[in-house]
């Protein structure tokens, strides 16, 4: 899978190569028309524009007070809508829509931050069709992956982010250990997207929130040990451990990891489901403003 350098018309269609999997990400970047009211994405498995079946169906919607609806059409029956009235959209201004495919769901983040997950109806092998129509011109349309990947192969699977100052250069992944600035400190609201995918010999990986002084957050998968470990390193020792909880990573698969500023603690999403609270051990967070991830992880994208 690589960059499409078909037209960039509209209505646009793409078959996809193969089929997609686990870890696959559909990168589209354009900007919506002055004059729209509504543009669709459809991952669909028919390639005519009037599909008979509709994988996912993602249709921002300006004409009725800002909303995204999402679907599936199957049979040319659609089924029930699941609606998020919140607008990332805006009358022309470019956009980035990543749509990183999860073994359970679809995972979509525009302009880099997490914006709904979509949990399947119609299983990804019978996906074979991007398409796009309406108020919208398109810049670039990619398929990019999968982050998953077999046993027998490292870790090196192409994957080739629209170039922004946040991305790693053209067809890399970000290095590990990745270390980079966050951008204005940590802050209620202020949010940290990781995507990635976890090797089959994996051991173990973390992500830290620092500071000058010490680590105010730090985030352990312990594949060993089949759980996530919490900690602060301050005044240069470690505190006492948090441990427990679900272990949503998994060798060999793709995830999407949101860690979220709030006032009283740090919260963590894993592929959608909230894991644990961290309550903050470093009172004026907003110093906190160096995000490190070292370990055995592949990264595909990060937002921070």
């Amino acid at each position: 899978m690589g960059n499409s350098h078909c037209s960039m018309s509209v209505p646009f269609t793409q078959g996809i190569s193969g089929s997609l999997s686990d870890g696959t990400v559909v990168v589209i970047s354009g900007t919506v028309n002055h004059h729209g009211d509504k543009f669709a994405v459809n991952l669909q498995c028919d390639q005519c524009p009037s599909a008979e079946n509709i994988a996912l169906h993602f249709n921002p919607r300006f004409s009725e007070g800002g909303v995204v609806v999402c679907n599936t059409k199957e049979r040319q029956q659609w089924g029930k809508e699941e609606r998020k009235h919140e607008m990332p959209f805006h009358k022309g201004q470019r956009f980035e829509i990543r749509i990183l495919v999860n073994h359970h769901c679809y995972m979509v983040s525009v302009n880099g931050n997490h914006f709904l997950e979509y949990k399947h109806r119609i299983p990804l092998h019978r996906v074979n069709t991007l398409h796009i129509n309406g108020n919208v011109e398109l810049e670039n349309v990619s398929f990019q992956g999968p982050g998953g990947f077999p046993p027998s192969c490292p870790p090196g699977g192409s994957f080739n982010p629209f170039p922004s100052p946040q991305f790693p250069p053209h067809g890399q992944q970000y290095p590990v250990p990745y270390h980079s600035h966050i951008h204005g400190g940590c802050h209620p609201s202020k949010t940290i997207t990781i995507s990635g995918a976890v090797p089959h010999h994996a051991q173990r990986f973390h992500v830290n929130l620092k500071f000058h002084g010490g680590t105010a957050f730090h985030l352990n998968p312990r594949f060993n040990e089949s759980t996530i470990v919490r900690n602060s390193y301050l005044n240069n020792q470690w505190g006492s451990e948090e441990r427990g909880g679900a272990m949503p990573f998994c060798k060999g698969q793709s995830f999407m990891l949101v860690i979220s500023c709030e006032h009283h603690c740090f919260s963590v999403t894993v592929n959608g489901q909230h894991l644990f609270n961290y309550n903050h051990r470093v009172p004026h967070f907003q110093q906190i403003d160096q995000l490190e991830v070292e370990g055995d992880v592949v990264l595909q994208h990060v937002q921070a």
